[in-house]
């Protein structure tokens, strides 16, 4: 399993939209094959940072999978104007400890 990991920062003024459009987006990223999970957790010190982590099975799923799809494209549309700057998104993997 792969970890998407990014700090979303939303212009002032606009994190109530946002969250609406999140939730019209979520359906998109989920129909996606490896998709596994996703949640948005809101910042308690900064009312317009979030952090979004997604699941995927493996980073091509993100990657390749999601980032070429229509439904990116859609997602594009609904979030990215929201953001400044615009998110680093990072992948991270699991490391066993036993």
């Amino acid at each position: 399993m792969i970890l998407e990991a990014a700090m979303l920062h939303i212009k002032p003024g606009m994190t109530e939209a946002f969250e609406v459009s999140f939730k019209k987006a979520s359906p998109l990223i989920s129909s996606i094959e490896g998709y596994l999970g996703h949640e948005l957790q809101k910042c308690l010190e900064d009312d317009h940072k979030y952090l979004l982590l997604v699941r995927w099975r493996s980073l091509e799923d993100h990657t390749v999978l999601f980032r070429e799809s229509p439904e990116y494209t859609e997602w594009k549309a609904l979030l990215h104007h929201y953001y400044h700057p615009f998110p680093v998104v990072e992948h991270f993997a699991r490391i066993e400890l036993e």
